[in-house]
C-alpha cells in the first residue's frame, strides 16, 4: 500500500523515474504487486507522454502470468485521453474486448465520454444501450456522460429523455448532472429552459457551483441577452464565487456578439484588476471585434501588444486577421500575415487557407483561388465543406463550377489530387 501511495504521487508529478525506482524497491522488499500497482504505473507513464513504457506494462504483467484487468485498462484508457490521445483510447478499448478483459461501469463511462467530447452522441449512446445488454449497471456517472454527450451537441430533448432515466434509476441528480442539463439547453439555444433547471437544482436543494453560473452567462449571451448574462455574473459575484478567467471570457463574449466595444474594453480592465492577466482568447475575442466594426487600428494595438507582451499570438489569432483583412478588400496586408506564419512557427490550418481563399473569392478571382487551393493541398492540408463552399462561390461559368465539382468529389478518393491550372 505504502509503495502503491508513492509510485501515486510521483506518477501526478511526471517523476517516472522515481517511479521506477519505487516499483523496482517493491519487487526487491518482494512484494506482490497489485493490479492497482499497475494502473498506477501505466498512469504514470500516461502522464509523462510515454506511450510505449505503458505498453511495456502489459508485457510486465503477462511475464509474471498475470492477465491485464479492467482496472489497469481504465488507467491506459484515461490517462489517453487525458493526453489527447482518443484514437489510441479507442484502439485500446477494441482491444481490451478482443482479450477478454470484464469491462466494467468505468470503462463504459470512460468511453462514454470520450465520444461525447468528440461529438459522437450516436456512439456514446450505441455504448450505453451495449452496457446495458451486457447487465452493467450504470452509475451515476455514467449517466452524467451521457447527457453531457447530448448537451454538447445541443440535443436537449435527448438530454432531458437521458436525465430522467437517472432519476428513475434511482439515482439523486447532483451539481453535474444539472449542469449537463443546463448546458444542453443553452447549446440548443433556449436560455429560459436552462434558467428553468438552474431553479430546479436550487428547489432540491442542490446548491449551484461556479461552472452552473458560467453556463447561464453563456446561455444567455449566446442568445444576446447580455443584460442577463450580466446579472447572472454579477449574483455569483454577490454569492461570495470568485469569477475565473473563463467567468470573464464568456461576459466578454455576450457583449461581443452585440458590438459593445465600451462593455468588452471595461470588462478586459475588470479581468486586470481583480489580478488576472488576459490570455490568448481575451485578446483573439477583441482582436475579433475590433475587425468587425472596421477599427484596424485598434487591431493592430492589440496585435503588437500580443507579439511583445506575455500573450502567445495562435494560429486563431492571425486566422481573425487574414479573415477581416481579406473581407476588407486589403489583400496586401492579408497576404503579409500569411506569409509571416513560418517565421513565427505557425502552420495554416484549413481556417486560414479558407479564409485567404475566401477573400479572393468574393472578388470572383477564380483562377487566383485555384493557385491557392494547389498551394493548400502542396502544404497537405486538407480542405473541408467550406473550402468547397468558398470555392464555388468563386466559380462564375458552368464550366467552372463542373471543374471544381469534379476535384472535391475526386479528392474524397485520393487525397493527392491537384487541380490543374
Amino acid at each position: 500500500m505504502c509503495f502503491n501511495l508513492l509510485i501515486d504521487a510521483y506518477g501526478q508529478k511526471s517523476l517516472y523515474k522515481k517511479v521506477e525506482s519505487k516499483y523496482l524497491e517493491l519487487l526487491e522488499a518482494r512484494c506482490v504487486p497489485t493490479e492497482d500497482t499497475y494502473a498506477l504505473l501505466v498512469k504514470a507513464y500516461c502522464t509523462a507522454g510515454l506511450k510505449q513504457k505503458a505498453e511495456a506494462v502489459f508485457a510486465e504483467m503477462r511475464k509474471y502470468g498475470l492477465s491485464p484487468s479492467a482496472t489497469v485498462y481504465n488507467a491506459y484508457i484515461d490517462g489517453l485521453m487525458k493526453g489527447g490521445n482518443s484514437q489510441k483510447a479507442i484502439e485500446v478499448f477494441q482491444r481490451m474486448k478482443r482479450d477478454g478483459c470484464q469491462l466494467n461501469t468505468e470503462t463504459y463511462t470512460l468511453m462514454i465520454n470520450l465520444y461525447g467530447k468528440a461529438s459522437k452522441s450516436y456512439m456514446a449512446l450505441k455504448l450505453f444501450d451495449e452496457m446495458r445488454s451486457q447487465k452493467c449497471k450504470p452509475n451515476i456517472c455514467t449517466y452524467t456522460a451521457l447527457v453531457n454527450a447530448f448537451a454538447r451537441e445541443g440535443l436537449c430533448e435527448k438530454a432531458e429523455e437521458i436525465f430522467e432515466q437517472l432519476q428513475e434509476a434511482g439515482h439523486e441528480p447532483d451539481v453535474y448532472a444539472y449542469n449537463a442539463l443546463m448546458e444542453a439547453y443553452s447549446r440548443a439555444g433556449y436560455p429560459y429552459g436552462a434558467a428553468e433547471v438552474f431553479s430546479l437544482m436550487q428547489h432540491m436543494g442542490c446548491e449551484p457551483d461556479r461552472a452552473s453560473f458560467n453556463i447561464m452567462v453563456d446561455a444567455y449571451g449566446r442568445a444576446g441577452l447580455y443584460e442577463d448574462a450580466e446579472s447572472v455574473f454579477e449574483e455569483m459575484k454577490k454569492l461570495g464565487i470568485t469569477p475565473t478567467m473563463k467567468s470573464h471570457m464568456l461576459l466578454l463574449s455576450a457583449y461581443s456578439r452585440v458590438g459593445n466595444i465600451a462593455k468588452c474594453e471595461n470588462i478586459v480592465n475588470q479581468i486586470q484588476e481583480s489580478g488576472l492577466q488576459p490570455d490568448t482568447f481575451v485578446l483573439n475575442s477583441m482582436l475579433n471585434l475590433y475587425g468587425k466594426l472596421g477599427q484596424f487600428e485598434n487591431m493592430e494595438k492589440v496585435l503588437v501588444a500580443m507579439e511583445k507582451g506575455p500573450y502567445e499570438a495562435d494560429i486563431s489569432t492571425y486566422n481573425i486577421l487574414i479573415n477581416v483583412y481579406g473581407r476588407a478588400g486589403y489583400f496586401n496586408r492579408m497576404e503579409e500575415l500569411f506569409q509571416s506564419l513560418p517565421a513565427k512557427n505557425l502552420t495554416p490550418d484549413v481556417v486560414t487557407w479558407t479564409s485567404r481563399l475566401g477573400a479572393y473569392s468574393r472578388k470572383k478571382l477564380y483562377q487566383r483561388c485555384l493557385e491557392i487551393f494547389e498551394e493548400m493541398i502542396d502544404a497537405g492540408c486538407y480542405p473541408d465543406g467550406g473550402t468547397a463552399k468558398v470555392l464555388l462561390s468563386a466559380c462564375s461559368s458552368e464550366d467552372q463550377i463542373e471543374q471544381v465539382t469534379t476535384v472535391i468529389r475526386t479528392m474524397h478518393k485520393d487525397m493527392k489530387t491537384v487541380l490543374p491550372i
